[in-house]
């Protein structure tokens, strides 16, 4: 905690998938007495990522989605721009999912809870008040693998799109209720207050995005599976 400068941390050890050991350390927030304990949430940041991927794989066993349609057959409130790189391979759930679909911006350094957040279409276009560039296809969608936090909010917005419903309640209906995970949720910000830990700053190796960190108690995730942060 010293090293890494953040007042709180919580950690669990999972054994065939079920936790044997959980504590927390130290506090939510410095200057209080308010200590990190199991219903203490923490953003889940990149490990959101699979548990998102689940949710679009349940609309492709519903018969909405397919792997393999071009994204903007999809899109409704936004639209990927077109360019050389797509006359002919197009970006597909398959290849967004895979981190090989050609697109750019790694990850997003978040908003602090003063700033303006932008909407999706304003943070895939880069235009105020997003604080990242553009969405865009710089190279041959299949050609390479690259990671593409970009590619991952192209995903929300087709689930959104094509289902009309909150990203947040989505998932909530889609994999988070299902699997037991009732203390977690992708709203922003979180809907329980005195339960998360205030955030400090930003990690140098984090990466927030407007939707992109599923707050969760350490204990919650074995209830989902092994996830991969990715």
């Amino acid at each position: 905690m010293a090293h890494h400068k953040v007042p709180g941390v919580s950690i669990a050890v999972v054994d065939n998938g079920r936790i044997v050991w959980a504590r927390g350390y130290g506090l939510k927030a410095l200057g209080t007495a308010d200590s990190v304990d199991a219903n203490t949430l923490f953003q889940a940041a990149s490990i959101s990522k699979p548990v998102a991927a689940s949710g679009m794989l349940r609309l492709v066993e519903e018969g909405k989605l397919a792997l393999d349609t071009p994204v903007n057959d999809y899109l409704k409130s936004w639209k990927l721009p077109e360019n050389p790189f797509t006359a002919k391979e197009k970006v597909t759930l398959r290849r967004i999912a895979s981190h090989n679909a050609g697109l750019t911006v790694h990850g997003f350094p978040g908003y602090a809870a003063t700033d303006s957040v932008p909407t999706v279409p304003q943070l895939l276009d880069g235009t105020k008040p997003a604080n990242t560039a553009a969405v865009r296809v710089d190279t041959f969608p299949g050609a390479i693998s690259r990671y593409s936090g970009g590619g991952i909010t192209i995903e929300q917005l087709v689930m959104t799109d094509v289902t009309g419903e909150p990203f947040p309640a989505l998932l909530k209906r889609l994999v988070l209720d299902p699997v037991g995970m009732t203390n977690s949720g992708y709203d922003q910000p979180p809907r329980r207050p005195g339960r998360r830990r205030r955030p400090r700053g930003i990690a140098p190796t984090a990466r927030w995005s407007k939707d992109g960190g599923i707050p969760t108690r350490r204990w919650q995730l074995p209830g989902f599976g092994p996830p991969r942060a990715t």
